[in-house]
């Protein structure tokens, strides 16, 4: 049996992003790039009016006489007509004409016919104007590979011209749930069976993550059929299986996944829940066995496969934290133990119900709180360690 530590950096080790897509810009939202983005234009691509106002040289500019008026640019036109060292009415985002330098703000002049006399103390020369290339030049790296995108990343990108960027792809995920006493919500429990509910905890996990799992299957606890739906698995880069994990008669899925081909990386985890938790790989698919209690499967997906996950989509999902607990707690040593906590500002109360089999608790935790191994008593106000599960 491993530590914590041991089967994090060996699930680390094996986790890598392997596959790119190109997507067009206004799909990519929430998506990690993978690659640099380099600007293919200058912005602003001219010298740009930041204001309504007047547009002259002010080189040229006597204070005494004033600034005659040639005509007018508004946004989206050219001036092209000759200024000489006279000025022109223009408008916000309007290409200055050749030759002039500085925008003065409508507000601050005087117009007689077609002359201006600035009325502005403050202005100097270059004032109100948005050089060209002052946002980015042409050849810069505008985002960086890993680059998380936003509604402002889009925008920024679609006002370079930018129409598709290069993300890494989302992983191919595949869920098989075991168990003969399994039916599906809505169905009717015959004597010792139970509602099928993991297979809900994982896809809906995965969509807060924006990911659909490939496919989901339910199986019974019967070797073949285990053994068959593996192998239809195992074009996935990440397949998850939940029950049959631990060493019981009827615990069948790592002796199936070994028939299947599966390299195992390690079985059983010196923690609580989820102490029969397996990993391994068959090629370059990531195979992770989850015991079949509900909460030990939601607390392994949060610490184990959702880093995973963020190691393919180049993105971090979770946040770890330092936090005070709010209450005094003891426990028996010896596991590594996830337990199921509320946040309130920098403080955690870890609650009751902390069984592996029990989902009430959890359906209110927006945390798993982490006591290592030998952590018997914490005393009210102790740091804990933190991860946090919804953010």
């Amino acid at each position: 049996m491993i530590t914590v530590s041991e089967a994090r950096k060996l699930i680390s080790d094996h986790s890598r992003g392997n596959r790119e897509e190109v997507l067009p810009l206004i799909d990519a939202l929430d998506r990690a790039l993978s690659a640099d983005i380099v600007s293919p234009v200058d912005t602003p691509p001219f010298h740009q009016s930041a204001v309504d106002g007047y547009a002259f040289s002010y080189s040229d500019w006597d204070k005494k006489v004033g600034v005659e008026i040639a005509g007018e640019v508004q946004a989206g036109t050219v001036y092209n007509g000759h200024i000489g060292s006279k000025g022109v009415r223009i408008f916000t985002g309007a290409p200055l004409p050749s030759g002039l330098d500085t925008v003065v703000m409508q507000e601050k002049v005087e117009l007689t016919g077609g002359l201006i006399m600035i009325r502005d103390e403050m202005i100097l020369a270059g004032s109100n104007v948005r050089l060209q290339g002052s946002q980015t030049k042409a050849g810069d790296i505008v985002l960086k590979k890993g680059h998380r995108m936003t509604p402002a990343s889009i925008s920024f990108l679609a006002s370079l011209g930018i129409i598709q960027v290069t993300v890494y792809a989302l992983p191919r995920i595949r869920i098989i749930v075991t168990g003969k006493e399994l039916v599906q919500p809505g169905g009717h429990l015959g004597g010792g069976q139970i509602f099928e509910s993991n297979s809900f905890a994982l896809r809906s996990a995965l969509q807060a993550m924006d990911i659909t799992p490939v496919s989901v299957e339910i199986v019974a606890d019967d070797e073949d059929a285990i053994v068959h739906a593996i192998q239809a698995a195992l074009d996935a880069d990440l397949l998850i299986l939940t029950g049959g994990a631990s060493v019981g008669e009827y615990d069948l899925v790592p002796s199936s996944l070994e028939r299947c081909g599966v390299k195992k990386v390690f079985h059983k985890v010196k923690q609580k829940p989820g102490k029969p938790f397996y990993f391994g790989t068959f090629d370059n698919v990531l195979v992770f066995g989850l015991p079949g209690n509900p909460a030990a499967v939601l607390s392994c997906f949060y610490e184990y496969i959702t880093p995973a996950i963020g190691k393919f989509t180049g993105r971090q999902y979770q946040k770890r934290l330092k936090m005070i607990l709010a209450h005094d707690f003891q426990r028996k040593p010896g596991l590594t133990q996830f337990m199921k906590g509320k946040t309130k500002g920098n403080t955690v109360f870890i609650l009751d119900h902390q069984e592996s089999y029990l989902m009430n608790s959890f359906s209110h935790a927006d945390a798993l709180v982490e006591l290592e191994e030998e952590r018997d008593v914490i005393t009210k106000g102790e740091l804990v360690d933190v991860l946090m599960i919804l953010i």
